[in-house]
């Protein structure tokens, strides 16, 4: 059965930014494919059965190319809005292609997030990290402190910027543009947004040009000025892409970590007692609150069934990876259980689109969320649940602050560790994709 989702209840309301999984929960009681209008009045499909999702991630028919998606997209807007234009809102990048040009830009980019280059970046975590924490420490002061701002922004967006070769300073910048990009914004700001940040890296790449170092960025200018395989529109839209998914879900994934073990005082304690049990504990929380729990467009190349829907040429469809995640292909799916096994979650995609930084966002979290534990074991919420808030945004679903008390402190500073340097010149790829 297909349900129409509109009014006041529509999906995409205040009511699914605040807690999407109630009603990804309501729906899929109901069916696994719904109609729903996004924020901007769009009209599209939205998926939200563990097998349909699944298929869906997989299925060629669904296209995530940027040009034809465009034009898609303005058609619909001009229904909507008397013809405006949206154009700049679909970039030209690996996220939104098919193959061959997916394949060919990924290849690009993918052993910049190799597992060895992922593993000489964490003495930098762990570097990274305990300055972090020592600083949330003495900003908190006895008080509160915004888990949010003074740790779960600052450490994805330096390592991140470490990788690119962007300079630390300005990455308050970045944060301002991406918060804008990914959340619910006006046609304006979004275009302000996405023609600053593109100015700046039009800007950061001549630099890299001029003057390459060992870096991602200027390996991408490189092979572009080598083999003539980037335009400058892919350059800038490939160097957006990393900088924005390098940091914002990652953002998201630490915050929803630390509350789901406030929220779970059981858990929190077994985690203390078994630090080993912190690489089930990320998985769990990429299954139980993913960061990003709708996935980018894509459209319908010609007519096909989903469900017992029928979607016409060209209708956009959205995949709901966090419904998928607690659909019932496991038992008590809306539990969170650290010491759960093999729960095939979904967060990071499936197929050919299977997220490129997937290992770079585990390791972060790992650090983390360990090093967090350990130092801090009194930590608690300063603020009841139900007063936190969370960012608007379709795709994303990240607390907009987390003001927490610290506690007492187990442990001092850690020894400062080796920072790492980037190793440009590894030749692996991405060897795992679900």
């Amino acid at each position: 059965m297909t349900v129409e989702v509109s009014g006041a209840n529509d999906l995409f309301s205040d009511r699914y930014m605040q807690d999407p999984y109630r009603v990804f929960a309501e729906l899929r009681g109901v069916g696994p494919i719904h109609r729903a209008h996004i924020p901007s009045g769009i009209p599209v499909w939205v998926v939200t059965g563990r097998a349909e999702v699944s298929a869906a991630l997989a299925d060629t028919r669904l296209s995530k190319d940027s040009a034809r998606l465009r034009a898609v997209i303005d058609r619909a807007m001009a229904a909507r809005l008397d013809g405006s234009q949206v154009a700049e809102t679909v970039a030209t990048d690996m996220l939104n292609s098919d193959p061959p040009e997916h394949t060919r830009l990924r290849k690009l980019v993918v052993r910049g997030f190799s597992a060895r280059r992922v593993e000489r970046l964490r003495p930098l975590v762990e570097e990274l990290t305990d300055e972090l924490l020592d600083a949330m420490a003495a900003r908190a002061a006895g008080g509160t402190v915004d888990f949010v701002d003074a740790f779960a922004f600052s450490l994805p967006i330096t390592v991140i910027c470490e990788l690119l070769g962007i300079p630390r300073a300005d990455r308050r910048s970045f944060r301002a543009w991406s918060t804008v990009i990914v959340g619910a914004s006006s046609r304006d700001e979004l275009r302000r947004a996405t023609t600053a940040m593109g100015g700046y890296l039009v800007q950061m790449m001549a630099a890299k040009r001029s003057a390459p170092a060992d870096d991602l960025l200027s390996d991408l200018v490189e092979a572009s000025d080598a083999g003539d395989r980037l335009s400058p529109l892919e350059l800038v839209s490939m160097a957006s892409l990393l900088l924005i998914a390098g940091h914002e879900t990652t953002v998201n994934l630490l915050g929803s970590s630390l509350l789901a073990l406030l929220q779970h005082p059981d858990q929190f304690a077994k985690l203390r007692a078994r630090p080993e049990l912190i690489d089930a504990t990320v998985e769990e929380v990429l299954r139980y609150n993913s960061p990003a729990p709708v996935t980018t467009w894509r459209y319908a190349k010609e007519p096909m069934t989903v469900g017992d829907a029928r979607i016409a040429a060209n209708d956009i469809v959205l995949l709901a990876l966090g419904a998928a995640n607690h659909d019932g292909h496991i038992p008590d799916p809306d539990a969170f259980d650290i010491e759960r096994q093999n729960t095939g979650h979904l967060s990071f995609g499936h197929g050919i689109h299977f997220c490129v930084g997937a290992a770079l966002a585990r390791m972060e979290a790992q650090v983390a969320l360990g090093r967090l534990v350990e130092r801090f074991p009194g930590i608690a919420l300063a603020v009841p649940a139900d007063a936190l808030r969370w960012r608007p945004s379709v795709v994303m679903h990240g607390l907009a602050a987390l003001p927490v008390r610290l506690g007492p402190r187990d442990a001092g500073p850690r020894q400062p560790t080796t920072r790492a340097v980037p190793d440009s010149g590894a030749a692996e790829t991405e060897a795992r994709q679900r």
